[in-house]
């Protein structure tokens, strides 16, 4: 079946056409990672969004259901699509100029113009990444990240020469750090003498260090899952316990998910403390 543009009544080049039975339940059509406050979903139905916050001892009993496209939000409004990829078709992704910019650049945003820091955000036990960002976001990217320690290196005048310290750096030390590689380290501590050692070799402005009230005795499981109390969030990820076993949550794999009332009736791999 074709789609068309209801201006033009031209078809839109690739769209496709998902019907549905039934109403839409709600979706999951983004997420707010934790800074000051813990994390949340971003909850849409019938066009207007709401927020699940996922505070500590939150009772969270959703089945997934389908997933496609997360549409866009507009503040409390939601365009809803039915395209298949997920989380975000190509129509609904928002491409970063500077995502894997090197400085090569003629500073296309605005924001580039602004003073930046270059620091490096490091993850329990021994993971560390170098990243750039405006001086005034400085801890609140840290955090989003779920960075178990942060160190300020250098502030510069704008994001272009940010980025050429950056690569000059990456180079080394590598500037991203994968969600699976932050969920292995959940129940560690960050090696304190090999903290030590980077800021030695570095000697940042300033350090931080942050706590996320994270007791896990055990590494959570990886899953993609909206069932179970949470136990607490860091950076973009939640920890759940259902039944007894504990489970880290990707919250970015939930978005495009429809949700329907009720726990989910999968069959989980049980975490290690489940049999303590």
């Amino acid at each position: 079946m074709r789609i068309y543009d209801s201006q033009t009544q031209k078809r839109r080049p690739g769209s496709h056409l998902r019907l549905r039975a039934e109403p839409l339940d709600v979706q999951v059509v983004g997420y707010r990672a934790r800074v000051d406050e813990h994390a949340a979903l971003l909850l849409a139905e019938d066009g207007s969004v709401t927020t699940e916050r996922l505070d500590p001892g939150t009772e969270l009993s959703y089945t997934l259901g389908e997933r496609h496209c997360a549409g866009a939000v507009d503040g409390e409004r939601h365009v809803r699509c039915d395209n298949d990829p997920a989380p975000y078709c190509p129509e609904h992704t928002d491409i970063w100029p500077c995502a894997r910019c090197t400085g090569d650049c003629t500073k296309p945003l605005d924001t580039c113009d602004e003073e930046h820091a270059v620091y490096l955000a490091a993850f329990a036990p021994d993971t560390v990444k170098v990243g750039v960002t405006r001086s005034w976001r400085l801890e609140t990217r840290l955090r989003e990240q779920g960075a178990d320690r942060g160190a300020h290196l250098r502030t510069v005048a704008d994001g272009r020469i940010a980025r050429q310290v950056e690569a000059d750096i990456a180079a080394e030390l590598g500037d991203r750090v994968r969600v699976p590689t932050k969920v292995a380290g959940l129940d560690q501590s960050v090696d304190t003498d090999w903290w030590a050692s980077l800021c030695q070799r570095y000697d940042p402005l300033v350090t931080y260090e942050f706590e996320y009230d994270l007791t896990l005795s055990d590494r959570p499981m990886a899953e993609t899952l909206a069932t179970g109390t949470v136990r607490g969030t860091k950076g973009r990820v939640a920890v759940l316990e259902n039944n007894g076993s504990v489970y880290a949550v990707d919250l970015r794999r939930l978005v495009g998910y429809e949700l329907s009332d009720g726990g989910t009736d999968r069959d989980l791999q049980s975490s290690l403390g489940a049999f303590g």
